[in-house]
């Protein structure tokens, strides 16, 4: 017998601790201006293009994938949009202490990182949300929007009745079929649960605040379009609400331009609740 067969073997450094990734979620605000919206498009200046790029040049990475709680529409703004993406542990422990410094060296100024950190493997930023909140922000002063938030407030000009447009949205709270007010898509539900729906007035703009579980495309800029045809007197108080009779995309509803529109906040569930709520969302979307 040899000294050595005295020795247990050790093993080496598994694969599985090579490829080991971490889970990050970002949180993110922009000016949606200059944008083509958040998805990325051949030829096209995108949120996610830029902090894709950018995520990977401090990262050192050869690209990084992202998954964001709300698809924006070009022009549309966000303060509270959610993302995730998956790196390497190696690359991540690396930046982790400078990264938001980093991401802001290389980021244009419309587009801020305002938090990056790891979080559970069961956190989806799509299908985990609980509720998505957005605001949107209509002036009707006659003198003109404010010079300083024309690029996020709807220059509108004529008087608005908020009293009436508010209990045009209270008609529209709770689970329904917004069809008429959606681009349809292929096989995707248009049944959304709206849980606030209001409208106040805020020194001299008037603000539109509307939280759901998740939105259509175009959903949340055609209800502000019927709202805003409430409140100019155009049609009845209780019209927006008759249209969730529709099994189509209501021709006269207006949508509402884009920059008004803005992302705050999107909520999620604890992480002990995470999986059950992204199975929950996959199976309905």
């Amino acid at each position: 017998m040899t000294a050595g067969d005295n020795v247990a073997a050790v093993p080496g450094p598994s694969l599985d601790a090579f490829n080991a990734s971490v889970r990050l979620r970002l949180d993110i605000a922009y000016d949606g201006t200059e944008f083509a919206g958040w998805a990325v498009q051949p030829g096209q200046r995108t949120v996610q293009g830029v902090l894709q790029s950018a995520l990977a040049a401090v990262l050192r990475l050869d690209a990084v994938a992202l998954t964001v709680a709300g698809r924006t529409d070009a022009g549309v703004h966000a303060t509270g949009q959610v993302a995730h993406c998956d790196v390497p542990a190696d690359h991540w422990s690396e930046v982790a202490d400078s990264i938001l410094r980093r991401l802001a060296g290389v980021l244009p100024a419309d587009v801020r990182v305002r938090s990056a950190r790891v979080t559970s493997t069961d956190f989806d930023a799509r299908f985990a949300a609980r509720w998505r909140r957005y605001e949107y922000r209509i002036s009707d002063a006659s003198t003109g929007v404010d010079p300083l938030r024309r690029a996020f407030v709807l220059d509108y000009r004529r008087a608005l009745d908020v009293t009436a447009m508010n209990d045009a949205a209270a008609q529209l709270v709770g689970l329904n079929d917004f069809v008429a007010f959606c681009k349809r898509r292929e096989e995707a539900s248009t049944i959304r649960q709206v849980q606030v729906f209001e409208v106040v007035r805020q020194d001299t703009e008037i603000v539109v605040r509307i939280q759901a579980d998740a939105f259509c495309h175009s959903m949340v800029r055609s209800l502000v379009g019927a709202l805003i045809a409430v409140g100019e007197g155009r049609r009845p108080v209780d019209w927006p609400g008759t249209l969730l009779n529709a099994t189509e995309r209501a021709n006269d509803v207006m949508v509402a331009a884009p920059h008004g529109l803005t992302l705050v906040e999107v909520d999620y569930p604890p992480d002990e609740e995470l999986t059950a709520r992204t199975a929950q969302t996959r199976a309905r979307r």
